[in-house]
């Protein structure tokens, strides 16, 4: 407690106060018992004690332990439904990922497969293209020796011909005298022989 000069000037100069409590000193020794330990108050305190102790076990029994054990059970039916929850998700997704990997797998096979096909789809038109261009280049090459054997044909008649006219012609210029084609034709043919 603040003692003013004023206050101080009041007060008995006998008294002296206790700064804690603001009971004059020696006070609090007037009777030299404790009060909850007064034998002379026992009766009102224990009647104190019995009425809130009743009151206060009716406050927990009929307001506080209710709303505990219904937020309690509120909380156990929550969690026993996000439980619930949680299994059925999990179910759906493992069936999905199990639909996903039976796609997964029926795409790849379809995949092989066509890729098979285009494979021997691709293999078969390169043999038909292949026996095309084959046949088209023997028919080529067989048109090509065809005319080979007729040019060599006439190429040879000619030959004749033209040792025929270089013998007539060598003969004239050596001799002086013309060489008959038959006579010319007849020694050529000769020395084809032999």
């Amino acid at each position: 407690m603040f003692v003013t000069p004023a206050y101080a000037e009041e007060a008995p100069a006998t008294a002296v106060t206790h700064t804690e409590t603001g009971v004059p000193h020696g006070a609090e020794h007037g009777k030299g018992v404790f009060p909850p330990f007064d034998h002379t108050t026992f009766a009102s305190q224990l009647l104190w004690l019995v009425i809130t102790f009743g009151v206060f076990y009716v406050l927990m029994q009929r307001v506080i332990v209710p709303r505990v054990g219904g937020i309690l059970e509120n909380r156990h039916d929550r969690i026993a439904q996000d439980i619930e929850e949680a299994r059925r998700l999990k179910a759906e997704s493992d069936a999905a990922v199990e639909g996903y990997e039976k796609e997964l797998s029926a795409a790849k096979a379809k995949g092989v497969q066509i890729a098979s096909a285009a494979r021997e789809a691709a293999k078969a038109e390169a043999t038909a293209e292949r026996t095309a261009v084959e046949a088209e280049l023997a028919k080529k090459i067989a048109e090509a020796e065809a005319s080979i054997a007729d040019m060599k044909a006439k190429a040879i008649a000619e030959v004749d011909t033209i040792a025929t006219e270089t013998v007539a012609v060598i003969v004239e210029q050596l001799t002086g005298k013309p060489l008959s084609p038959a006579d010319a034709a007849a020694a050529v043919t000769a020395e084809k022989r032999g």
